[in-house]
């Protein structure tokens, strides 16, 4: 064919990018949710009435939503995982 007709046009071209921590951590072993998803609490409630749902770590290095783990500790002073004395080494937003 010699004609420079095109046969495809884009007409309109909406990308779509998925990111996710690079962490050995994939599930909150309080709730069971993947850990980059909302925790139950969070997906219980309707509104998050402008809170995040984060990602707490331990200075023992496991991970949990921020919510789960202070549910936990309201009741056991200690990591579910691993029973050592709970120390925050910092949550995913920076607060401590």
């Amino acid at each position: 064919m010699s004609n420079d007709k095109k046969f495809i046009r884009i007409k309109k071209w909406m990308p779509v990018a998925l990111w996710s921590l690079d962490m050995k951590v994939e599930t909150c072993a309080i709730c069971r949710n993947h850990i980059m998803d909302t925790c139950v609490e969070c997906q219980n409630s309707r509104i998050l009435e402008d809170k995040e749902c984060t990602v707490a770590w331990g200075m023992c290095n496991h991970a949990f939503h921020s919510h789960c783990i202070s549910r936990w500790l309201k009741n056991k002073p200690v990591c579910p995982l691993d029973t050592q004395t709970w120390v925050y080494n910092n949550l995913e937003n920076g607060d401590v």
